[in-house]
């Protein structure tokens, strides 16, 4: 008996095999993290508030491997890249098959799950001795300009092609889990 190669199904089953793993991994990327507010955003300008909220605190409890200035440039660059172009994109293959059902799964969970501690592909290394201070305004400045482009977005390294409210929606799932590793001080 032979089998013939039907590229649909080859298609349905390595999202099937994808959402799988992400269902299960991202539940253990969950639990792994330790503290985590579990914050959920679905736009820019809540996790604004978030940001803002937590940059105007005097002491930052945090679980996070990244510091706070860190995660404000990573987020920062996520932001910035959906305009200018990632540095290093996986293959249009894993875009269209591996990230697009990992980002069907985030959308539909309205929550992320990647790993913290993982840097964008090929973006610069992020400076540990950056003043807070201007790392959140590096953030509100790539919000903002990603607000008022109307210009064409480039492809995730990861999701592919996304649309502007999809990209505002991947950029609010990434603010989310990361502020979710940061408590104000008690």
């Amino acid at each position: 008996m032979t089998t013939q190669f039907n590229p649909e199904r080859r298609a349905c089953l390595t999202r099937g095999a994808a959402l799988s793993v992400l269902a299960t991994g991202g539940m253990l990327t969950a639990c792994a993290a330790g503290q985590d507010r579990g914050l959920q955003f679905s736009t820019l300008a809540a996790a604004q508030e978030e940001v803002m909220r937590l940059a105007q605190a005097p002491a930052l409890d945090s679980a996070a491997v990244f510091s706070w200035s860190q995660t404000l440039e990573h987020c920062a660059q996520s932001i910035e890249f959906s305009m200018s172009g990632f540095p290093e994109p996986k293959s249009a293959l894993f875009q269209k098959t591996v990230g697009a059902a990992a980002f069907s799964v985030f959308s539909w969970r309205g929550k992320m799950s990647h790993n913290l501690a993982e840097p964008i592909p090929g973006a610069p290394v992020l400076a540990s001795d950056t003043p807070a201070a201007a790392a959140v305004e590096r953030l509100q400045k790539a919000i903002t300009a990603f607000a008022q482009s109307s210009g064409e977005l480039k492809p995730h390294f990861a999701y592919g092609a996304l649309t502007k409210p999809q990209y505002e929606q991947a950029h609010a799932m990434h603010l989310a889990q990361h502020l979710s590793g940061f408590t104000i001080k008690a």
